[in-house]
């Protein structure tokens, strides 16, 4: 039984303490997850609104969960309260749910999730921000509305904007949380009011008893990618991405060209990374709801892009593997009970 280093209250916004990384055994293999963001249309270019609460994209789905079924992934949708509270949506995520096609999670946009008690705009667009009272009550009811409309108790959970604070990992436990995918390791949302994952790792870590923590990945790639500081020089990032120099390359196929994953992929392979975690907005399955599908021809390369990476994951031996699966795996790994 390892023991683990906990703080009082144990921080997602902080690098994780020595002691607390999951060292995966060989036998997991290497692997890859798809965490998918299942949320409310909005002007992504436009102030924050509780009126922005449509789900019309969420018809587009089933197709999308079959594609990626085929592909040999098992969705995880982290769905927010528009989703659950819509009933065209709700019986959407049910029907996949009770026909054991995807894994459900949980994404908190406190704008649109309540109790609505705080004011909203940019600063409380990030939860932890907010009362640790009402981060509370915005869990506690988003998680039971979830429970209550797919049947399913979520154990996975995202906050929106990747809003998480000094109170997020200790809420998260009490509320039976296993795993938690909101940590965006390599970028910096301070100027924004939210967290800095500067200097978190791509590794996953314990949080707390039973409450694991495993980043989006994201790799630089480039001549300097051993110098990842140099990329903070915010004068200087124009010229590593004309040069190739420098880059940080999410592994979403929102915004990032197909290349570029793929170099990124690479990297990270040969540098020996084992759980890989991608995503992407379910608005972005119909065109002209995100900045990064807006026509017939962005969906078309949308898919492109997920070929491509799942065709080089499956070249070089990188195998799918189930939130759920994650969770019993890291639990393994640690030597700690369910």
């Amino acid at each position: 039984m390892h023991v683990n280093p906990f703080q009082v209250e144990p921080r997602l916004d902080l690098p994780p303490p020595d002691g607390t990384r999951v060292d995966l055994p060989e036998s997991f293999g290497t692997r890859f997850a798809m965490f998918g963001d299942a949320e409310e249309e909005f002007d992504w270019n436009g102030p924050f609104s509780r009126d922005a609460t449509g789900t019309v994209t969420m018809s587009a789905l089933p197709d999308a969960n079959r594609r990626f079924q085929a592909a040999g992934l098992e969705p995880c949708w982290m769905v927010d309260w528009p989703i659950v509270a819509n009933t065209a949506s709700r019986s959407i995520l049910r029907e996949l749910v009770a026909s054991d096609q995807c894994t459900i999670g949980t994404q908190l946009h406190p704008w649109v999730s309540p109790p609505f008690d705080e004011e909203v705009n940019r600063r409380n667009s990030y939860t932890s921000n907010l009362p640790r009272v009402l981060q509370r009550e915005k869990l506690r009811q988003l998680t039971d509305k979830i429970e209550t409309a797919t049947g399913v108790r979520p154990r996975i959970y995202r906050a929106g904007r990747y809003g998480v604070g000094i109170h997020t990992a200790t809420l998260l436990a009490e509320f039976g949380y296993a795993l938690d995918v909101s940590v965006r390791a390599c970028f910096d949302y301070r100027g924004q009011g939210g967290p800095d994952f500067s200097d978190h790792p791509l590794w996953p870590w314990i949080v707390a008893p039973n409450l694991y923590e495993l980043p989006l990945t994201t790799a630089y790639t480039g001549v300097l990618r051993r110098w990842p500081r140099f990329y903070r020089i915010l004068s200087l990032r124009g010229t590593f991405a004309r040069t190739g120099l420098l880059a940080r390359v999410p592994l979403t196929p929102e915004g990032v060209p197909l290349a570029d994953a793929l170099e990124a992929i690479d990297v990270l392979l040969d540098e020996g990374h084992r759980l890989f975690s991608l995503s992407f907005h379910t608005p972005s399955l119909v065109p002209g709801h995100t900045p990064y599908v807006r026509n017939a021809r962005d969906l078309a390369t949308f898919w492109r892009w997920w070929d491509g990476v799942l065709n080089r994951f499956a070249a070089r031996g990188v195998t799918a593997v189930g939130a759920n699966a994650i969770i019993d795996a890291f639990r393994v790994a640690r030597g700690d009970s369910a």
